[in-house]
Order: structure tokens, then C-alpha cells, then sequence
């Protein structure tokens, strides 16, 4: 469905994005994830023909965004970072608006909006001015706007963006629940948020794609070696200093939750080790299991990886 082809993007002697190529399955939807300022806007612009490319191409249902732009923008729905919303207009005036701007015909306009406002769960609102809504609300309006002419491919640029959490939950089961309808491709900096949102995730920093795949596919590409959360009945200073002067252990710190346990960063694994370790320095075992990476460290984790490269 999406295809992107070598494309680099340069502001005057700035590069935005660099060489950076990915393809993207109809029907699923795909997250991309970076910094600030790592060129994930830039590429979404690209896609929604807002930008032109410095280099490369990328083609939508076959359509290229340099060559046929309008058949591009026919397929895709698109919202900003800021949604673009008209304040003084009623909700369902203003989608009414943007359907016919997308040439949806006045037959099917009614039946168009109406559609848009059941996926966005808009019918509370429908003739309240988009100036007096909640930031959830006119993010949901903006996601409406961009649905309302029943586009294949979706764009949204930081759909969760200001957010609260109950807000984030309930944008995360929505764009969930447009799996299969439609394409998606969104970008987003909260690292929980976008693999529990995405089928895919492609992961840029500095303009370049660094890694792709599921949460699972992205943590087998860092190499991590074994995090190992212990619990004891209790320690005390000698306990951490037989741990740390085990061989193959890296770090120990106490985990910062209830309760007397450490987290023990290790080249292998050497959980018998431990084990036996803390036995044996009088320390009285009471659980001892492998630590999943968070994700904010596996994300840094792939970053500082491409960097070294």
C-alpha cells in the first residue's frame, strides 16, 4: 500500500531525512517512533504531499506523490500535529465542510459524516463549536476530518499529543478499531503507547531508519545480555558487594519498588550464580527471575547502537 524509496529531505543545508526506504502492508498500521527533530513529521508531510521530496519517490496504492500528487491525496486522509479546525463552526458543519472539500458528492455526504462521527464517537458534540470542545474531542474531530471522505490510508502526526490518560486509552481502542478499514501510519514519542497501538514499528533518529519490526523483533536486535530482578528477605552491604564482584555481573541497584529487591544488569546468564551467591553471603532468597528492558532503554539502547556504527 505504502512504499517509500530512497527519500531524503533537506531544509537549505539541513538534513531532515536520509535515504530512507520502508514499506507498509494494507491494513496495517505502522508506528513511527524518534526524538524530537528525527524526521518523522517530515516523512508523514512527504507521504500527505505537503512536501516534496529532495530525493527518492514514494508511491500510495501505486500512485506517486511526485508524479500523480492528486491521486495520492484522493486516497490518503491526513491530520497534523494541530488539527485544522475552524473554531466558530458546529461539529458537524465543519465535517460537513471538509467533505465536500474532498469532493465527496451532496448525496452522500450525510451518510459520509455520519460515519466519520460514529468511528470518532462524535454525536455528543455534533452542534457544539469546535472552540468550546476539549483538547480529546478536537483531537477526535480531527481524526474525523481526515476519515470523512472514507480514505484507504491514514496519516496521523501525534495523535496522542496532549493527551491525558484516560484520553490516550480511549484514542488508542479508536485507532485500533480502524485496523483492517484502513492503513495507518502514525508517529508518536510515547514509547508504551505506540507497540501497544502498531503492528510495526519503524524507528528513525537523524533522518535514517535505524530498526523495524514488532516490540519483540526490536528487542532480539539490541544486544542485551540479562537484566535479573531479585527478591530478598532483606540484604545489607555484603550481600551487593559478593553480587558485584561476581563475574559477569555489571551493575546492581536496588529496584525502586516495595518490598527488598535488586535488579542486576549481567553479560550472560548466571542466575545460579547469583543464586548461590547470595546463599551463600547470608542473604535468604526469596525470588529470582529474568527483567524484561523498559522500553525507553531499549529505544536508547537502538539509537546509541546505529550511532557507533
Amino acid at each position: 500500500m505504502i512504499e517509500v524509496r530512497s527519500i531524503s529531505k533537506f531544509y537549505g543545508n539541513k538534513r531532515a531525512v536520509e535515504d530512507l526506504s520502508f514499506t507498509i502492508k494494507d491494513g496495517e498500521i505502522v508506528g513511527l517512533l524518534g526524538l524530537n527533530g528525527a524526521g518523522k513529521s517530515t516523512i508523514l508531510k512527504v507521504l500527505g504531499c505537503f512536501l516534496v521530496p529532495s530525493h527518492g519517490d514514494a508511491r500510495i496504492g501505486g500512485h506517486s506523490v511526485l508524479e500523480t500528487p492528486d491521486d495520492v491525496r484522493r486516497m490518503i486522509g491526513y491530520l497534523p500535529d494541530t488539527p485544522p479546525l475552524y473554531n466558530e463552526m458546529p461539529t458537524r458543519d465543519y465535517l460537513r465542510f471538509v467533505a465536500k472539500l474532498k469532493n465527496v458528492s451532496s448525496e452522500q455526504v450525510p451518510s459520509f459524516v455520519d460515519d466519520a462521527m460514529n468511528k470518532t464517537n462524535l454525536h455528543e458534540v455534533s452542534d457544539v463549536r469546535l472552540g468550546e470542545l476539549s483538547h480529546g474531542f478536537r483531537q477526535r474531530v480531527g481524526i474525523a476530518q481526515a476519515l470523512v471522505h472514507k480514505p484507504r490510508v491514514l496519516i496521523l502526526d501525534e495523535p496522542i499529543n496532549g493527551l491525558d490518560p484516560i484520553q490516550i486509552v480511549e484514542m488508542r481502542d479508536m485507532i485500533l478499531s480502524l485496523k483492517g478499514q484502513h492503513t495507518v501510519i502514525l508517529s508518536s514519542h510515547i514509547l508504551s503507547e505506540i507497540t501497544k497501538t502498531c503492528d510495526r514499528i519503524l524507528v528513525l533518529d537523524r533522518g535514517r531508519l535505524v530498526a523495524e519490526g514488532t516490540e519483540a523483533q526490536l528487542r532480539g536486535q539490541v544486544k542485551q545480555g540479562l537484566d535479573v530482578r531479585v527478591e530478598v528477605e532483606s540484604f545489607d552491604a555484603s550481600v551487593r558487594d559478593a553480587l558485584r564482584a561476581l563475574p559477569g555481573v555489571i551493575d546492581v541497584k536496588e529496584a525502586r519498588i516495595s518490598g527488598f529487591f535488586l535488579d542486576i544488569q549481567c553479560s550472560s546468564d548466571i542466575r545460579g550464580d547469583i543464586a548461590r551467591t547470595i546463599v551463600q553471603s547470608g542473604g535468604r532468597l526469596l525470588g529470582l527471575g529474568k527483567k524484561e528492558a523498559e522500553l525507553e532503554t531499549l529505544f536508547l539502547k537502538l539509537i546509541k547502537t546505529d550511532g557507533a556504527n
